[in-house]
This record gives structure tokens, sequence and C-alpha cells, in this order.
């Protein structure tokens, strides 16, 4: 069995897509991931989770996709943060 190596984070239990993944889910699919993202948020929040709100939560929370033009091209000073999501989650 594993120990745990600290609180979890959002970044532990957020999903993540390519923007081109997102683009080839259809709406149902979409719906879900919302619906996931945000109940992880929520169940985090409820056991004390206390940071500044994820832009992609807000997006979602405010009926947007997750995507915008800025989150095509994460800075390149994070080459290994080729997530747009997470990248924005980063920026938190």
């Amino acid at each position: 069995m594993n120990k745990l190596q600290g609180p979890v984070s959002f970044k532990d239990v957020a999903v993540d897509f390519t923007q081109e993944e997102w683009q080839q889910l259809d709406p149902e699919e979409k719906m879900t991931y919302r619906d996931v993202m945000l109940e992880n948020y929520s169940n985090l929040v409820s056991v004390g989770y206390d940071v500044t709100k994820p832009n992609v939560i807000i997006k979602l929370e405010q009926g947007e996709e997750p995507w915008t033009i800025e989150d095509d091209f994460p800075s390149q000073s994070h080459s290994d943060c080729s997530n747009p999501w997470l990248w924005d989650y980063l920026q938190t």
C-alpha cells in the first residue's frame, strides 16, 4: 500500500484533454466532463481545499468551454506543461 505523499490538490483529480482530444468529444461527453470536473472541485472544497478557484472551473461554472484562444499556446518557458488547462491552473 502506498503512503500519502501530502494533501490532494486539484491537479491530482483534474481530467485533462488536449485541444484536439476536446474537439473530438461529442456534446454528451463534454457535459460529462463538466459534471465530473465540477464535482471533483466541489468535493475538494468540502474537505477543506482552500486555494484560488482554477480558471477552468470558473469557465465551466459559466457554461463556457474550457478552451480559449490564449490557451492554444502555453508559455514556452514551461514546455513540460503542454496541457493548457494545467497551465491555466498553475497560473492561479
